[in-house]
């Protein structure tokens, strides 16, 4: 993002989530939101809130210029074609994300594995697992870098190389717990880490289980393996169920605390599921739903007879679909058969990455186009 500054002063000043989605989507830019926000009298803004907009800390300011020139780094708001569109549809998107890593993940499909920070041996064990299997089949596995099953989880989809996203309650520059901070930096080489908070925010309590919303919101489906009847993890399955989403919960014994928490679930309508097939045999047809409105927001009549295209990207595709756009023939041509990071595609093609992302998901659902680690490459 150029001159960032504007969007950094309304990230610290603490605004509701609403009426900072509102100016956003109002205003051409976050300058002109910033310039309304500071001269909006009727807004009803406290005095932290309108001192803050008024005379940001340059300390502060500082501090988050120098984040953001780091490789990696980016901060995405809610007006931009770049947010993630299941987020997006959520009751309670937040209105600022801080990125680390490749922000091509936001628009993967994926599965939130969540559950006890105190988990048993084997519940750990199937967290890992179950990431494990879940990545390996191709699905992101999205979860909060807590303790536990969290860290668990990101670490069995690490484990074969599969994407993973970690959604903090910190700042990006702050690992809690701190033990995890190895981990945490492992998954932004590797996958994504984000949050709403802008950096040095330190571990709070409240934003927890807010985190969690973004947890569920970006997910398809969200799955509790271990919780007891007080976890966060039954927040996370509550704010999935009200955006709409898959609830799954793993059954346990019923002398194990921590599967209280999933046998309540279970009673209260979520799916019972004991095996990552089964997660992703319900999933699927959703993914291939988001997919199918992916293609149709991209799709915009034949293609030119005469095109280079192979079946697929561009002409008829195998299933009859039709032929796709002038952007999926840009795409195709820049894409070669070594492995080609998201933003030398952009670079070559002056698509963004919204629209990028948007296009290799479907290509790689069709079987065109392999992905390593937010690399692409034709499929042999």
């Amino acid at each position: 993002m150029e001159n960032p500054e504007a969007l950094l002063v309304l990230a610290r000043a603490r605004l509701p989530d609403a009426l900072l989605r509102h100016l956003l989507a109002s205003h051409d830019g976050p300058a002109a939101a910033l310039a309304a926000a500071r001269h909006g009298a009727g807004l009803g803004l406290p005095p932290a809130c309108r001192q803050a907009l008024a005379s940001p800390c340059p300390r502060l300011l500082a501090g988050d210029l120098a984040w953001l020139e780091k490789p990696g780094r980016q901060l995405l708001a809610w007006g931009s074609p770049d947010y993630p569109a299941l987020l997006r549809r959520t009751p309670w998107p937040p209105p600022v994300l801080f990125l680390h890593g490749d922000p091509s993940l936001l628009w993967h499909p994926q599965v939130a594995l969540v559950g006890s920070r105190r988990p048993s041996p084997g519940g750990r064990q199937r967290a890992h697992d179950f990431a494990a299997a879940l990545a390996g089949a191709g699905w992101a596995v999205t979860s909060g870098l807590a303790e536990g099953i969290d860290a668990a989880a990101h670490a069995g989809a690490l484990a074969v190389h599969g994407r993973t996203l970690a959604v903090v309650g910190t700042g990006l520059d702050q690992a809690y717990p701190p033990k995890n901070a190895a981990l945490m930096a492992r998954i932004a080489d590797q996958g994504l880490v984000l949050g709403e908070h802008p950096p040095g925010t330190p571990a709070i309590a409240a934003h927890f289980p807010t985190r969690n919303r973004i947890v569920a919101g970006l997910s398809l489906g969200t799955v509790v393996l271990e919780a007891a009847l007080r976890s966060g993890a039954l927040i996370s399955a509550r704010l999935a169920g009200e955006a709409g989403r898959e609830v799954f919960a793993m059954p346990g014994s019923v002398d194990n605390p921590v599967a209280r928490g999933c046998h309540r679930l279970i009673r209260d309508g979520a799916t019972l599921v004991e095996t990552p097939a089964q997660v992703v045999e319900s999933l699927e047809p959703l993914a291939r739903s988001l997919a199918a409105d992916l293609r149709g927001a991209l799709e915009t009549g034949l293609a030119d007879a005469a095109g280079a295209c192979p079946p697929g990207p561009c002409g008829h595709s195998a299933g009859g679909q039709p032929a796709v756009s002038v952007n999926h023939k840009r795409l195709w041509s820049a894409l070669g058969h070594d492995p080609t990071p998201l933003d030398e595609l952009a670079r070559r093609t002056g698509l963004t990455v919204a629209e990028l992302s948007s296009m290799l998901l479907v290509m790689e659902l069709d079987g065109q186009v392999v992905a390593d680690n937010g690399r692409f490459a034709r499929r042999p």
